[in-house]
């Protein structure tokens, strides 16, 4: 696991040695000393207070190999002053330089590392402690996976995680992506009620606004914006949003089930929420409330695909015309592909609307088997990774 860029002190430090130095860790003190020729250390100040804990979380990353951090040996035969001895830094002290050095956007990364990836799982056992931590959909997914090792007594801080960070993107995705779940774009209607972005009726937007004609800076200056109206669907669907619960689909499963709820509280929609490893457990009934949707996932195990499919096909899909089917997974299916696949073909036969989710966060991108997901595409089941506002588009386009 790399580390995530340190912030630079000034512009032109940005461009020096002393990022490689923080990127690379202590261990590489000596041979950067050597290139900067001038034999002092490398860093001070501010980037040395970095260093310090940055090398809490990443210096265990030597011990992960084999590696001692003893290096008594080592000091004795340097003629510098300077010491590579570990830093001792307490969890109060750590997430204090952190809150102090380090942008949230960095500190966010490197907490997600040090529970996540380095075993720094008293973080879990402080009450404190991770109440500091700076809440986001990768934090909550480590927390997750990690919640049984945990001190019970901190279970309800994990909650108040998961609160905030649900609340967080249910704030922000329904915002973008309610538009277009509402109703299908209706361009007979243009109003001057506010809209989003991609309701804007640029022809009649052009023409309100033509007397604003710049004719010196040939530009037309828009003071009145019209936005296509929206009409209302009165039909029932179904969305069936099937997700693997693997611990690698995490981020993925949270982004679903804050979707799920948005789905749900929509007129017209019932969803349907299953969640999958080797077992499959429906969670419908927990849809409108996605912390405890989430809280009652039990991530890892293996992976069924083609046995969560079959599963939906056989108890969800009621009314297959009025059906969207959601399939959210790395596609490394452990289970026989064959049986995923001719699953997902009856679907297809019985006019199920299918897409394939290999990522679903705000980022779009994944690592999932391709070829797995080519089958599938192939027998009606196209597959991407996609952010929630094209998983809401897809979604209108199919309900429309």
């Amino acid at each position: 696991m790399s580390k995530p860029d340190a912030p630079a002190e000034n512009a032109p430090q940005s461009r020096s040695p002393r990022r490689w130095r923080l990127a690379l860790g202590r261990f590489a003190e000596n041979q950067m000393s050597a290139c900067m020729g001038d034999g002092g250390p490398c860093l001070g100040g501010a980037d040395a207070r970095m260093d310090r804990a940055l090398d809490h979380v990443y210096g265990r990353a030597y011990q992960k190999r084999g590696l001692s951090l003893d290096l008594g040996a080592a000091r004795q035969r340097q003629k510098r002053s300077a010491s590579l001895d570990p830093t001792a830094m307490t969890l109060p002290d750590w997430l204090g330089e952190m809150r102090d050095l380090f942008p949230q956007s960095v500190r966010e990364d490197v907490q997600g590392h040090a529970v996540g990836d380095f075993g720094m799982h008293e973080i879990l056992a402080d009450k404190t402690a991770l109440a500091e931590l700076s809440p986001d959909p990768h934090l909550l997914a480590t927390l997750l996976s990690l919640r049984d090792r945990s001190d019970p007594a901190v279970a309800n801080l994990i909650r108040q995680v998961a609160r905030r960070v649900v609340d967080d993107l249910l704030k922000r995705l329904k915002t973008r992506t309610t538009p277009a779940l509402t109703g299908k774009r209706n361009r007979v209607t243009v109003t001057s009620r506010k809209g989003s972005a991609r309701d804007i009726a640029w022809n009649a937007t052009i023409r309100a606004n033509l007397r604003n004609w710049d004719t010196e800076r040939q530009r037309l200056i828009v003071d009145k914006i019209r936005f296509h109206g929206r009409s209302r669907r009165h039909l029932q669907w179904e969305v069936v949003l099937c997700v693997d619960q693997s611990g690698s689909m995490a981020p993925s499963l949270i982004h679903a089930a804050v979707m799920g709820a948005i789905f749900a509280g929509l007129p017209g929609i019932s969803v349907r929420f299953v969640v999958f490893d080797t077992s499959i457990v429906d969670l419908s009934d927990q849809i409108g409330d996605p912390v405890d949707l989430l809280l009652s996932v039990q991530l890892g195990g293996g992976t069924n695909i083609g046995k969560a499919v079959s599963y939906c096909e056989e108890e969800l899909v009621k009314v297959p015309t009025r059906t969207l089917f959601i399939l959210v997974s790395d596609f490394y299916e452990g289970g026989p592909p064959g049986a995923l696949v001719a699953a997902v073909k009856r679907l297809a036969e019985a006019r199920v609307r299918m897409l394939g989710v290999a990522a679903l966060d705000e980022t779009g991108r994944a690592d999932f088997d391709k070829a797995m997901a080519g089958r599938l595409a192939d027998v009606g089941m196209p597959v991407s990774a996609v952010t929630p506002d094209r998983l809401a588009d897809w979604v209108g386009e199919q309900l429309a």
